[in-house]
């Protein structure tokens, strides 16, 4: 045979695959799934197993909120295949500098930002703007338990990749979207960038300090709180859907927005305006309800002191060599404090700034009052409770020879959520993703990289 006449058969191999062969194998994956139940048992004797080690994520995500969602899948045992466009990728994979550096300390393709937010996946390039690379897609989606996406609204229904077309395949698929807006409302068609929502979600309002001080006025956070926080609530909602599912056998469509997720985050902050009809504002590292509840500057650097209850101030009054303040009438109590905040925090301001923070930490701690220093980045992943708890961890890397991580904060009887290996690089697991879930050949899988649709 030609190679022409080969090239044409493989193409037509991995174009002309009907939905019942999908099918079929999403049936195959379910019934091996039924077939062997987790004994929850087996799960508490064992703390390295993986509770998600059974389910299959399809993770048509970018940026920020998606990926923590998924990678928080992955790192509680979920096979997650992420799908990224061929040559590109991901957008954060260019986010830099900083990228992560190989041995003789050249740049790799890979950037910190990415990084962050990858860990455990399988990278599958695929273009969605072409019918094979989309027929491909829905295959990926049939032997799926979740697909999670965050394109515009509408954006996949043009590729018939969207809830309604896929859970007609698929029932079982519980199907995530998360948007800056919703998928209804006047704003559904509006692109959501963290920055923009952290002000008009309310949250700039209250962050950042004081207007009639130095330096007052809107400031966002030092991280993109509304995209992590809205991959959190995605992930608890797909395990919820999933939860659901065991009963019902159906699957459900999540409408993730970061816009709801800002102004529903702000908690307290939020019923302190709906009780009171007055809408908090910027109270620098001041807490709006506890006093003193901030950071103060000590003779050599800054320290938190975090009084939670009258006792706690008591103690504090006695460290700071002012026992009596903690019998006046005006701060006895939290709630006096707090109305007399602007005699009393200037007062303690000076009681802290005549001593160092070795005094303060340690005398604090001593008497039970909350404290602690204002760390960099650096001196807090330095922490030896950090070090103990082995928050920072490291895998292999093709380029660089090892990249350093943060691992996942869960912990469960004994061992910490652990993905399996490093952010993966971009289209690294393409050929094996489809020849083991959809049976493409290599002589199929080399047509459709011939055409650009891997």
């Amino acid at each position: 045979m030609s190679g022409r006449r080969l090239a044409d058969r493989a193409r037509d191999q991995a174009e002309t695959r009907i939905v019942p062969d999908a099918a079929a194998a999403a049936a195959a994956w379910s019934d091996r799934i039924s077939a062997h139940p987790r004994d929850p048992s087996t799960a508490l004797r064992d703390p390295t197993m993986k509770p998600l080690a059974h389910l299959r994520v399809l993770d048509l995500t970018r940026v920020l909120a998606g990926p923590w969602c998924t990678q928080l899948l992955a790192d509680l045992g979920a096979e997650v295949v992420k799908v990224e466009r061929p040559g590109t990728g991901d957008d954060t994979r260019a986010w830099g500098p900083p990228y992560l550096r190989d041995a003789q300390g050249r740049d790799t393709s890979e950037a910190a930002y990415y990084l962050a937010a990858n860990r455990g996946k399988r990278s599958v390039t695929i273009d969605l703007a072409q019918p094979a690379g989309q027929r491909l897609v829905r295959e990926l989606a049939q032997t799926s338990d979740v697909l999670v996406e965050n394109y515009k609204v509408g954006q996949l229904a043009r590729y018939g990749l969207d809830y309604a077309a896929l859970s007609a395949l698929q029932p079982r698929l519980v199907y995530c979207s998360i948007t800056g807006f919703g998928q209804t409302g006047p704003y559904r068609d509006r692109a959501g960038y963290d920055f923009i929502i952290q002000g008009m979600g309310g949250f700039m309002s209250i962050t950042g300090e004081r207007d009639d001080r130095p330096g007052g006025g809107p400031q966002k956070a030092g991280v993109a709180v509304s995209d992590l926080m809205t991959g959190m609530y995605a992930a608890v909602a797909i395990l919820a859907a999933l939860q659901e599912r065991g009963h019902s056998g159906r699957g459900r469509h999540i409408d993730l927005a970061l816009f709801d997720t800002m102004v529903a985050m702000l908690a307290n902050m939020n019923m302190n305006y709906l009780t009171s009809g007055r809408a908090p504002g910027r109270a620098g590292n001041a807490h709006p309800n506890i006093v003193p509840y901030q950071v103060f500057e000590a003779s050599d650097g800054h320290v938190i002191v975090a009084v939670g209850n009258d006792a706690q101030f008591a103690r504090f009054c006695e460290v700071a060599g002012r026992p009596e303040l903690a019998r006046d009438a005006r701060y006895a109590k939290n709630a006096d404090r707090v109305r007399h905040r602007s005699e009393l925090v200037p007062l303690l301001e000076s009681l802290v700034r005549a001593r160092p923070m070795a005094f303060w930490a340690e005398r604090l701690e001593a008497a039970g009052v909350p404290c602690g220093p204002s760390n960099s980045i650096a001196q807090a992943l330095a922490d030896p409770q950090i070090r103990a708890r082995g928050l920072e961890v490291e895998y292999p890397h093709p380029q660089a020879g090892r990249v350093p991580l943060v691992a996942s904060p869960i912990v469960m009887d004994g061992a910490r959520a652990a993905a399996g290996h490093a952010p993966p690089t971009l289209g690294a697991d393409t050929r094996t993703v489809l020849g083991e879930r959809l049976g493409l050949d290599a002589a199929a899988l080399d047509a459709l990289a011939a055409q650009r649709v891997i």
